[in-house]
Formats: structure tokens, C-alpha cells, sequence
């Protein structure tokens, strides 16, 4: 009881409730386990030994829809997952989900054709992640598990390198990632650019392929990849700029296929060549550039915001408040948390919860 009233309690993943608490207590208690930690967790877990939870109006004395919004039984959420997962599988009618590789990639992507679907599936992928996440490692996933890995796959295989639709794309949870990674063949998808843009032989090759809308599907994916692995480099934010440009104009009907495919020649050409010539930039200026780009997302009519300043302040604040190894000391997470809410609070962003998560994020990151 007194690890869960004190005031430093560490964020808790998981609650064994094997005692008879109620109202305040219980509240506190609910709080504890529920603390995100960026997107590394984003709810807690509650095993109720003694059906606590059973009446909840009961269990806690307030406002009894608010309290309902906090606490859902793992339950509800099963029930929720195989409508969720038909809404993500129904972007893609007639796609045979068992070809692999790139041929299965592009076939996924044809039925996404503009950033609106794409960010429409980004949101429903989004929802299932999170019920994903929370029920597992219920058996009652392994129905799902299939299905569930190659739309994350999908996923990650369309999301932006840069810009459009930014705050729809998350970082997939870690049960996911690892759901992936469990089942990827190195030999599936090869990652063959430096021999394709180096080769003249193969590059003509490609050029003079008898099907240039698979050849620049094959190597858009491949520059994507590349591409979002660096997407926090200041240095390849324009050629990511240059990808989105480019995908749109050919969706739009203003670059044909053959000329699409020269240009994403060029534009591999050009990644690689910056890959080459990068050297490596400090953690925090990467961080920077992290933040420059969330702020830029929420900035609006009524967030007239000055990018710049927002994110010099939080620089300049963090880095005078952490200290090696803060990540790991519920002190140094309390100052950093503090120091960040401050700066949001001063330019009248701090009720954006999200956004102080996902700038936490960063921060944890790359500070």
C-alpha cells in the first residue's frame, strides 16, 4: 500500500489485486499500472484474484463513466478484435496473403493507392496494435496471428519516409515487432541497392524491364526502407521529401511508369551516395530534428506555434536537467518529465497528452 501512495512509485506494467481495496486506494492503485511510458507502453494490466473489478460502480465510489473509460475488461476487448481485423483485411480484396516477397508487398500496396486510404489503414492497423498488444499472449490470438503479421508487414512497408499523415504512423508495439521478426526470411525481400545503382549492366537491366510498374514498385520499397531508417537525419529529410513528391506525381497520372522508374533510379542513386558520405551525427541533434518534425505536425490555426523556439527550449532545458543515465532512475525521469511539461505549459500545448508522450519519446531516445 505504501509503494502505491508514494509519491516516486515506479510506472508499473502489471497488477496482481489479491486484496480488497476500494475508492481512493483502488484509484491510486489503477493509476500506478496505468502510466504510459511513451510508446513503449501505452496501457497497464490488472489480474483481479478477488473481483474487485466485477462491480466497478461498487468497487469505486465516483463518477462511474469516467472510471469505466480507465478500467476495461480484457474481455471487451477480445470481443472487439475480429471486427477490427476485418476492417483492416477488407483494404485488400482478392490479395492472396501467402505470396511473400516483393511480389506480395506490391500486390498489398496496389489497393492503397493514395496518402487518404493510407492513412485510413494506418489508423485501423493502429487500433488493432493496441488490442494486439494488450490481449497478448492470450491464446485466442493464434486465430489471428497470420493475418495479424502480414498487415503489420503491409504497415511498415507504406509508411511515410517523411511528412503526410505523420501522427497516424506509430511505432509498432513491441509484442508486434517481435510477432515480425519471428517469421522474417532474410532471403524474402533483398536489399540490393548499392549493386543496383553501381552495376550499369543491371541498371540497364531494369531500365529495360517488359514490367517498369513492378520494377518501381520493387525499388521504391527498397529506398522507403532505407530512407526510414534515417528519418530523424536532418541530411535524407529531403530525399524523403523527394520520394513523397515523386509517388504522388506518378499517382496522379503526371509521371508515366518508365519515367517514374528513371527517377527512382536517380533518387536510389542519390540515398546511396548520402549514405556513403554520412557521418554519423550526434544523438541529440537527431533528437532535435525529431521534434522539430512532431511540432511541425500539430502546428495549426490555433497552435501558432514558432516551431524553432518550441524546440530550442525543451533542448536547452533537458540538456541542462538530465544527467548520464537518467533514463534508468525514477528521479531523473521525474525531472526530465517536469522540465518538459514546463516548456509545453509556457506555449499553451501541455493538454496535448499525446504529444508530451511522443516528445517524452524522443527525448528518452535521444538524450
Amino acid at each position: 500500500s505504501k509503494l502505491l501512495t508514494g509519491f516516486d512509485a515506479p510506472i508499473l506494467q502489471a497488477m496482481y489485486l489479491d486484496k480488497p481495496l476500494r475508492d481512493h486506494t483502488l484509484l491510486q492503485a489503477i493509476c500506478r499500472t496505468n502510466r504510459p511510458y511513451g510508446e513503449l507502453k501505452t496501457h497497464g494490466l490488472i489480474v483481479d484474484y478477488l473481483g474487485v473489478f466485477d462491480d466497478v460502480a461498487k468497487a469505486i465510489q465516483f463518477d462511474e463513466e469516467g472510471i469505466t473509460r480507465v478500467v476495461t475488461n480484457i474481455a471487451e476487448l477480445v470481443s472487439k478484435l475480429p471486427a477490427a481485423m476485418q476492417t483492416c483485411l477488407g483494404y485488400f480484396p482478392g490479395v492472396d496473403r501467402t505470396v511473400g516477397g516483393y511480389e506480395g508487398l506490391i500486390a498489398a500496396q496496389e489497393c492503397l493507392p493514395s496518402n487518404d486510404t493510407r492513412d485510413r489503414f494506418a489508423a485501423d492497423v493502429s487500433y488493432v496494435s493496441r488490442l494486439w498488444e494488450a490481449i497478448s499472449p492470450d491464446p485466442v490470438l493464434s486465430a489471428y496471428e497470420t493475418d495479424y503479421r502480414w498487415l503489420a508487414q503491409v504497415y511498415e512497408s507504406v509508411k511515410p519516409s517523411t511528412g503526410t499523415g505523420k501522427l497516424l504512423w506509430h511505432v509498432l508495439g513491441p509484442k508486434t515487432i517481435e510477432l515480425i521478426h519471428e517469421h522474417v526470411h532474410v532471403d524474402a525481400i533483398r536489399d540490393d541497392l548499392e549493386t543496383l545503382v553501381l552495376d550499369a549492366d543491371l541498371l540497364e537491366a531494369v531500365l529495360g524491364s517488359p514490367d517498369p510498374d513492378k520494377s518501381a514498385k520493387e525499388i521504391e520499397i527498397k529506398v522507403s526502407r532505407r530512407l526510414r531508417n534515417r528519418e530523424h537525419d536532418p541530411r535524407f529529410r529531403e530525399l524523403g521529401e523527394r520520394l513523397e513528391e515523386l509517388k504522388q506525381r506518378h499517382e496522379q497520372g503526371l509521371l508515366v511508369s518508365v519515367e517514374f522508374l528513371k527517377a527512382l533510379l536517380d533518387l536510389a542513386r542519390d540515398v546511396v551516395a548520402a549514405e556513403n558520405a554520412a557521418e554519423p551525427l550526434a544523438t541529440e541533434d537527431l533528437g532535435k530534428t525529431a521534434l522539430t518534425e512532431l511540432f511541425e505536425d500539430v502546428r495549426n490555426e490555433d497552435t501558432s506555434i514558432i516551431v524553432e523556439r518550441v524546440v530550442t527550449d525543451i533542448d536547452e532545458i533537458v540538456r541542462y536537467v538530465r544527467f548520464a543515465g537518467w533514463q534508468d532512475t525514477h528521479a531523473g525521469e521525474r525531472e526530465v518529465k517536469m522540465a518538459l511539461r514546463k516548456t509545453l505549459f509556457k506555449y499553451k500545448l501541455h493538454q496535448d497528452q499525446e504529444l508530451f508522450d511522443r516528445a517524452y519519446g524522443y527525448i528518452r531516445q535521444y538524450y
